[in-house]
């Protein structure tokens, strides 16, 4: 028998990493072909400045790392300069394609924001 925890399996990644941001952008594909069942993808942002500043924050996914699509519920609520947000959505990593981005919309007059993204999973036992 394999002596095993779950702080032996349980991993967290960073997503993307925590830095002030002021334009739209695609993140890098994450690998999860090594994870297994729901995985927790935990967004903390602020809005840094800027005149009515949003950030959408969605999740997609990918077979090859090259063509993405929008996974379905994967899509954290707006950002405003109305109140700081944290926020964790649910992720199966057996249901989604191997790669997973983040894509990001920031809209306003001069926007900026403070964000940070990780995701909380379980590694396949091997």
């Amino acid at each position: 028998m394999i002596d095993r925890n779950l702080g032996d399996l349980l991993q967290t990644i960073e997503v993307v990493p925590p830095v002030r941001i002021a334009a739209s952008a695609n993140g890098s594909g994450i690998d999860i072909r090594d994870y297994v069942g729901d995985m927790k993808v935990i967004l903390s942002s602020s809005a840094g400045g800027g005149t009515t500043p949003t950030l959408d924050v969605k999740l997609q996914d990918s077979a090859d790392n090259s063509t993405f699509g929008d996974i379905s519920g994967a899509a954290f609520t707006q950002v405003t300069d109305a109140a700081d947000l944290t926020e964790a959505i649910n992720i199966d990593a057996d249901a989604v394609k191997r790669y997973v981005r983040v894509v990001e919309t920031i809209t306003g007059t001069s926007p900026t924001f403070d964000r940070a993204i990780v995701a909380v999973g379980v590694k396949k036992v091997r």
